[in-house]
């Protein structure tokens, strides 16, 4: 069965975006990258909210010629490109990218069905998506990329009002100061 993942970079105060939907404020050097690009090696299916969706489709026609970026973003262009992707809206009318679908309502007995049919493991990105995954207990792993910064609003990466054991199965130290934790739910 396949396992479903909530990768996210956070600010040291949980937020994933600043209080003006702003995301650039998280650290991405080439180290994080590669991580990155590692993590992404074994998925086969990337679950979107529409606004995480529309960040990433840029790897759908992201250039890979040899020369025209470094090899990490064609590596990873080509990943993400190669898996299946749902996108959950109901305002997107339609996809721009390969092998993507349009999920108009978030349907927990789906997702454990995708879980106990997919051979590779699942990521969830966006916040509101992950929490509702977070609420029906379908998610098996979070990653969080722990950046330098206090935020002190915005979005916040984690649901307020829920409440989850998690097991710390392993954490790394970047360079840049940021931290990734890796932790299991326990159920």
């Amino acid at each position: 069965m396949a396992k479903l993942i909530y990768p996210t970079n956070v600010s040291l105060d949980g937020y994933m975006e600043d209080e003006h939907g702003n995301i650039e404020w998280s650290i991405s050097d080439d180290e994080e990258f590669a991580f990155w690009t590692d993590f992404q090696r074994p998925i086969g299916t990337y679950l979107y909210g529409r606004r995480m969706y529309e960040s990433m489709v840029y790897w759908e026609t992201a250039s890979a010629k040899k020369g025209d970026q470094p090899e990490e973003m064609r590596e990873f262009a080509q990943i993400w490109r190669a898996a299946e992707k749902i996108v959950y809206s109901r305002t997107l009318q339609a996809v721009s990218s390969a092998r993507t679908r349009i999920e108009r309502e978030f349907d927990p007995d789906a997702i454990r069905r995708l879980k106990e049919s997919s051979d590779a493991d699942i990521t969830i990105g966006g916040p509101e998506l992950a929490g509702q995954a977070m609420s029906a207990g379908l998610i098996d792993e979070c990653h969080l990329l722990v950046n330098p910064i206090v935020l002190g609003g915005g979005k916040r990466a984690l649901p307020d009002n829920l409440r989850m054991r998690l097991e710390l199965l392993g954490e790394r130290h970047f360079r840049s100061g940021v931290v990734h934790l890796h932790y299991r739910v326990i159920v």
